[in-house]
């Protein structure tokens, strides 16, 4: 089974909100005790967050599911539910998430970067909340809003110092393997490497993440064989090292690697070509084609050392060009705004956070309850929504599970 994993998808639900009470003082020498409903407690919200603590999306493979926990009811007594929990989910920086078609909701660069992936439902006010002059008893509370819950893709882009890259076979990862600790897959045929390695390499007071990128092919930028999930890893590296094939079993020569290798990267981002580049001719020990610029062998050692010498000095010179790392980010959603939509059956649907919790009250039949709902309609703009839709005397409004008869305002 694979330890490494930069795809995945996550089911997220915010916990749902905890029902308000509908209850009144019953005491010896009170015969008339008023409402003391408490309001239920609201659920928890879900959170994606960067963190150095995992370096892969395995963990959501099996297991894509993560919910916050639910809020407490409310209790007579003017007794509020407790809050549910919060839930962080930690994923490694340099996740991008994104909705099911494709559209990128945060990018997730730095540790300590938050993104509100769902929304915790608020608790229901219990019936104390609705007392007032004309409202002497209320006997009518408000029910917890369900949790926001939806389905999530997550990317993951390799945070790497410098990115290997090459043709199949060219010697990637023998190579990291011998200036790291990283212990990939070796063997002489291609496609040995089907996902990204890591290694840490040390020369001196200093020390850099190399990231052994699996191999290109011609027509990768395109999605030819696994490009664009390969090529991807590329975007943020600081420094790019195209390692050429001198003994390529294809009989390809080290200009047309070169070529390619670069026509690939300027097709998927014409931006990594402007990045600090190193190129070096692989596999000098058994080489089969002349090539004048620099050259190692991986097995035998041959040019390693200097090799990692250049790329430390590249390194640290893109690192001190960056601009300060910003304070970590915290994403959170626009709130949702009341619109109104027509479905083909001629119904107005009234769309929104808002509009929905305005008509989940405990018992709608209730008179009370009734015209509370209307009057938070009116003020939430509803019915000025509705006239601007082209709602018409008699049409059928849904809001929420509530529908309606539109009566336009005299």
């Amino acid at each position: 089974m694979s330890g490494f994993v930069d795809e995945a998808q996550i089911h997220v639900k915010g916990g749902d909100g905890g029902a308000g009470a509908i209850s009144f003082r019953r005491e010896a020498h009170v015969p008339r005790g008023g409402p003391d409903g408490g309001d239920g407690g609201s659920g928890g919200d879900v959170w994606l967050e960067a963190s150095r603590d995992v370096a892969s999306l395995l963990s959501f493979r099996d297991h894509p599911h993560r919910r916050a926990t639910d809020g407490r009811h409310g209790q007579g007594k003017n007794r509020h539910g407790a809050r549910g929990s919060d839930l962080r989910v930690k994923v490694p920086e340099g996740t991008t998430v994104k909705d099911r078609d494709g559209a990128v909701l945060a990018d997730l660069v730095t540790a300590g970067d938050r993104w509100l992936a769902a929304h915790g439902g608020q608790g229901g006010k219990g019936n104390s909340r609705f007392l007032s002059n004309r409202r002497r008893a209320p006997s009518f509370a408000e029910q917890g809003e369900v949790g926001e819950e939806r389905w999530l893709d997550l990317e993951l882009k390799l945070m790497a110092d410098a990115a290997l890259i090459g043709f199949p076979n060219a010697g990637k990862s023998t190579l990291i393997s011998r200036i790291s600790a990283a212990k990939p897959k070796i063997a002489d045929y291609p496609f040995t490497t089907l996902e990204p390695h890591l290694g840490v390499v040390r020369l001196d007071d200093s020390e850099m993440v190399v990231a052994d990128i699996p191999g290109l092919i011609e027509g990768a930028s395109s999605g030819r064989g696994l490009g664009h999930r390969f090529l991807r890893h590329v975007e943020r590296a600081r420094v790019l090292v195209v390692l050429l094939d001198l003994d390529s079993v294809e009989g390809l020569g080290p200009e047309h690697q070169l070529a390619t290798l670069l026509d690939e990267l300027g097709r998927y981002r014409p931006e990594l070509l402007e990045r600090p580049r190193l190129v070096v001719g692989t596999k000098a020990d058994a080489a089969t084609f002349e090539y004048g610029g620099r050259r190692i062998s991986a097995v035998t050692g041959e040019g390693v050392a200097g090799l990692v010498g250049e790329m430390m000095a590249l390194v640290l010179e893109a690192r001190r060009a960056e601009p300060a790392p910003p304070a970590a980010v915290v994403h959170r959603p626009a709130p949702a705004e009341v619109v109104v939509e027509r479905s083909p059956d001629g119904t107005f649907v009234v769309r929104g956070r808002p509009a929905e919790r305005a008509v989940a009250v405990s018992d709608i039949t209730d008179a009370q309850a009734l015209a509370y709902v209307q009057e938070r309609l009116r003020r939430l703009g509803v019915d000025r929504a509705l006239a601007r839709a082209g709602a018409r005397q008699g049409d059928l409004v849904q809001v929420g599970g509530f529908s309606f008869e539109y009566e336009p305002d005299q």
